[in-house]
C-alpha cells in the first residue's frame, strides 16, 4: 500500500474485509449510489450495508468482519484487516465450504493401518513368512553361540569338528535370512502394487466434484512421497521392526537363563521401556501427519506458481512467490527437527535402561558361586548383555519409524475409497454399435447442482438441437454454458430432468459408452508427453495410411483425394480433432522440430483447421 500512500485509489470489490481501510464507501444499487460515507457510518446506519456484510460472514464461513474505531486510523484498519483473515485462516471451515480442510487422522489408530497393508495380496503370508524365518535366525545365532561356548574348552569334542559344526549352524541361518529377504521384497512388491492399484482406480473413477473440491498439491503428495514409502520403506521397516524386538528378547532370555535374578531388574526396565515408547509415539505420529499436511501445501504452492509463472513474471512478484515457498517448506521441514529431537530424548532413556540391566547381569554374575557356570556361559551372557544396548535402542527405534512410514498408508487409505462415478458399462442396457446416427439432443427439465448441499446451477432448461447442426451457446460468465456441456458427458449428474441423443436417456446407459461416442475439444488442447502420432491416436485405432491421409487433408482442404462425406463419422471427427490440436500447438510442433515457418504457413493452417464445413460441432463462446 506504500506506493499508492500519496494517490487517489478506487476499488470495486464485493471483498467486505478490505472496506475499513478506506476513507468513503459508496453502496450501490441497481444502477444508483444509495449512500456514500465512512464503513463505520454506513454500518452503524444502513440497513442495507448491514446485511449485505452479515451475509458475506456467512458466505465466507463465519469469519469476523474487522469493526474498527473510526479514530483509530488507516493504519489501524489495516492492521484489523490482517487480524481477520488470521482469525478466518484458523477458524474450523463450515460444511458448505468448496475446498475443505486436508483429512488427518487423529491420536492413535492401532493395528488398522498394519492390517490394511497386510491386507493387500496374500501380504500376511508373506510377512509371516519372513517373520518365522527371522525367528529360526535367531534361534540358530542362540544355538550357534551355545555350541561354542559349551564345547570351547570340552575335550571330547575335536576342533574340527566344533568349527564345522558351528559353521553349518551359520550357513542355515544364512539361508534364513535370504528366505527373509526375499519374502520382504515379494510382501512389498504385491501390497504396494495392489494399493496403488487401488488407488488409481479410485481416483480416475472419483466424480469432477472430488477435484474441485480437492487441491492437486494433496493428491501428489499421496501419488509421489506416500507412494515412495511404501514401495521402499514400509516393507523393511516393519519387518526389522519385529525381527529386532525378537533379539531384543532373545538376548534377555539368554540373559535370564544364565542369571535368573537378572529378570527382577529386566521386567521393570521392560516396562519402562513400554512407557517410553508410547509416550514418544503421541508426538511422533502427529508429527508426521503434520508433515504429510504440510508437504501438500507445498506440492500445491509448486504447481500453482508453475501454472502461472507467466503472471507472476509480468507483475514481477518472482520474490513474492519465492519467499512464500521457502516459508512453505520451512514449515513443512520443522517437524523433521522436533521428531529428530524427540528421537534423541527416546535414545537417550533407552541407552540407560539397558546400561542398568547390563550392570545388574555383571554384578549377579560376580556374585554367584565359583563353577556355577563354565567360562564360556559367562562370556556368552557378557556378550550378549552388551548387545542389549543395541538391540533395545535399534527395536525402538524401528518400532517408532514403522509407526511413522504406515502413517502413509493412512493417507493413501483416505483417497482409496472415494465415491466413484456410475458403472462404465450398463451390461442389460448398452446403447446400439452405430449411436449415434443422427446426433439429435433433447433436453427436458434438466436441473443440475454441482454438490448435494449447493443450490441449482441449471434451474428447468428444455431444448432440442437437431442432428448435424452447429449449435452456439452464448452467455455471461457464469450463466451454465460449460455446465451444460458437462451434463451432456454426464461430468455432473443430473439433480433433475433427462438428456436424451436420438431418443437413449444418457442417464441409463455407462459412462464408457457414452463417452467414447461423444468426441470434445477442450478450451485449452495441449500435447501430452509422447510422439506426435501418440498425440493423434492415443487408442490406436487408426492406422498410419489413415493419418497420413489425415495429414494431408489438413493443409489442403480443398484437394481431398475423395469426398470428405464419402469418409466414416469416426474419420470426419478426427479430422477436426487433428485440424484444432495442430492449429492451438502450431508454433510448438515447428519449434520442436527445429523448423523455420513463416507467416503464409500459419495462415494456411488456420485456412486448413477452419475451412471445412462438415466437422459437427457444438461451439461454447465464452
Amino acid at each position: 500500500m506504500k506506493a499508492l500512500a500519496a494517490k487517489a485509489v478506487l476499488l470495486v470489490t464485493h471483498q467486505v474485509d478490505f472496506l475499513p481501510a478506506f476513507n468513503s464507501v459508496l453502496l450501490m444499487s441497481d444502477g444508483e449510489i444509495l449512500r456514500a460515507d465512512s464503513y463505520h457510518n454506513l454500518l452503524a446506519s444502513s440497513e442495507e450495508f448491514q446485511d449485505l456484510v452479515h451475509a458475506h460472514k456467512e458466505t465466507a464461513g463465519g469469519g469476523r468482519v474487522a469493526e474498527v474505531n473510526p479514530s483509530e486510523g488507516r493504519g489501524s484498519s489495516i492492521t484489523e484487516i490482517k487480524k481477520s483473515y488470521v482469525e478466518k485462516e484458523f477458524k474450523e471451515p463450515k460444511g458448505d465450504q468448496l475446498i475443505k480442510q486436508e483429512e488427518r487422522e487423529q491420536a492413535d489408530t492401532g493395528l488398522k493401518p498394519y492390517i490394511q497393508y497386510l491386507n493387500q495380496d496374500k501380504g500376511f503370508l508373506f510377512f509371516a513368512i519372513a517373520i518365522l524365518c527371522h525367528l529360526f535366525f535367531v534361534g540358530g545365532q542362540v544355538a550357534q553361540n551355545s555350541w561354542m561356548a559349551a564345547n570351547v574348552d570340552s575335550s571330547n569334542v575335536s576342533s574340527l569338528k566344533l568349527i564345522a559344526v558351528y559353521l553349518s549352524i551359520g550357513f542355515f541361518s544364512t539361508l534364513l535370512l535370504l528366505l527373509r529377504s526375499l519374502a520382504i521384497v515379494t510382501l512389498g512388491i504385491r501390497s504396494s502394487k495392489s494399493l496403488f492399484s487401488q488407488l488409481l482406480n479410485s481416483l480416475v473413477r472419483a466424480p469432477m466434484s472430488f477435484y474441485d473440491s480437492t487441491p492437486l498439491g494433496r493428491i501428489l503428495s499421496r501419488v509421489s512421497v506416500d507412494l515412495s514409502i511404501v514401495d521402499l520403506d514400509v516393507p523393511f521397516s516393519l519387518v526389522f521392526a519385529c525381527g529386532a524386538t525378537m533379539n531384543t528378547y532373545s538376548n534377555l532370555g539368554v540373559l535370564a537363563v544364565v542369571t535368573w535374578q537378572v529378570l527382577f531388574v529386566s521386567v521393570p526396565v521392560i516396562y519402562a521401556a513400554i512407557r517410553l515408547q508410547n509416550y514418544y509415539f503421541s508426538s511422533a505420529k502427529e508429527l508426521m501427519r503434520i508433515n504429510g499436511t504440510t508437504k501438500s501445501l507445498v506440492a500445491n504452492h509448486l504447481a500453482e506458481s508453475i501454472a502461472g509463472a507467466t503472471t507472476i513474471r509480468a507483475f514481477k512478484e518472482e520474490e513474492q512467490f519465492f519467499a512464500k515457498s521457502l516459508e512453505l517448506i520451512d514449515t513443512n521441514a520443522s517437524p523433521f527437527f522436533h521428531s529428530f529431537s524427540a528421537n534423541e530424548w527416546l535414545i537417550q532413556r533407552l541407552e540407560t535402561l539397558s546400561a542398568t540391566v547390563l550392570a545388574s547381569a555383571a554384578l549377579c554374575m560376580v556374585l554367584l558361586p565359583p563353577g556355577t557356570f563354565s567360562s564360556g556361559f559367562i562370556g556368552m551372557a557378557l556378550s550378549y548383555g552388551l548387545s542389549l544396548n543395541i538391540s533395545l535402542v535399534f527395536s525402538i527405534q524401528n518400532q517408532c519409524t514403522i509407526a511413522n512410514y504406515i502413517i502413509s498408508v493412512e493417507r493413501l487409505n483416505q483417497y482409496m475409497h472415494i465415491p466413484s462415478e456410475t458403472p462404465e458399462v450398463i451390461e442389460e442396457n448398452r446403447p446400439p454399435s452405430n449411436w449415434p446416427m443422427v446426433g439429435k439432443v433433447d433436453i427436458r427439465d434438466l436441473q443440475i447442482r454441482y454438490r448435494p448441499d449447493s443450490p441449482l446451477v441449471l434451474r428447468g432448461i428444455s431444448c432440442t438441437f437437431q442432428g448435424g447442426h452447429k449449435i452456439g451457446i452464448v452467455g455471461r460468465t457464469g450463466s451454465g454454458k460449460t455446465t451444460l456441456i458437462s451434463a451432456l458427458f454426464r461430468l455432473v449428474e443430473p439433480a433433475g430432468g433427462k438428456i436424451t441423443v436420438d431418443g437413449i436417456d444418457i442417464s441409463t446407459i455407462g459412462l464408457h459408452d457414452l463417452r467414447s461416442r461423444f468426441g470434445i475439444i477442450p478450451q485449452d488442447p495441449t500435447l501430452f508427453n509422447g510422439t506426435v502420432r501418440y498425440n493423434l491416436d492415443p487408442l490406436s485405432q487408426h492406422t498410419d495410411q489413415e493419418i497420413w491421409e489425415v495429414k494431408f487433408d489438413l493443409l489442403f482442404v480443398n484437394n481431398f483425394s475423395f469426398p470428405v462425406n464419402a469418409k466414416s463419422t469416426m474419420v470426419t471427427d478426427f479430422i477436426c480433432i487433428l485440424r484444432f490440436l495442430t492449429n492451438a500447438n502450431f508454433e510448438r510442433l515447428f519449434r520442436k522440430k527445429k523448423m523455420d515457418w513463416t507467416p503464409w504457413l500459419w495462415k494456411m493452417d488456420q485456412i486448413g483447421a477452419w475451412g471445412n464445413d462438415n466437422c459437427s460441432v457444438w461451439g461454447v463462446l465464452f
